[in-house]
């Protein structure tokens, strides 16, 4: 199905923010770093998974913004994370580039979606008129 390795991808990041969540030191600043990690990591692919089953262009366009946001912001939280060294976690790098790339993917996706909107259903999309010089 269209989208399934996009959502892969969104659950493995989920998943390696849990790990490197939970390695993260229990302090009060720690547990609300945890905390904010888990809520945006775990957020994007819900947001996605709804923009996949949107009701209109205009929803998932609106939809896929709301997962693009959190996938900045679950890049924001890796890079606290791993600039304060607040976890053991040697993956961080690898999962903030994943982020980054998730997001770019999102923002793409966003992009091409409100190009479209102009456009009816199996329509082919709009091209500017080429005029030929005399």
């Amino acid at each position: 199905m269209r989208g399934d390795d996009i959502a892969g991808r969104l659950l493995d990041l989920a998943i390696a923010c849990l790990q490197i969540a939970s390695q993260i030191e229990l302090t009060p600043a720690g547990k609300h770093m945890a905390r904010q990690l888990i809520r945006c990591s775990t957020s994007v692919g819900a947001s996605y998974e709804e923009a996949r089953s949107a009701e209109s262009r205009a929803d998932f366009i609106h939809k896929i913004g709301i997962a693009a946001k959190e996938a900045r912001e679950t890049g924001w939280w890796l890079r606290i994370v791993e600039r304060a060294r607040l976890t053991p976690h040697g993956d961080i790098p690898r999962w903030l580039d994943e982020a980054n790339q998730l997001l770019a993917v999102l923002i793409a996706s966003a992009r091409t979606a409100r190009r479209r909107a102009g456009q009816r259903v199996g329509e082919r999309p709009r091209t500017e008129a080429v005029t030929r010089p005399d």
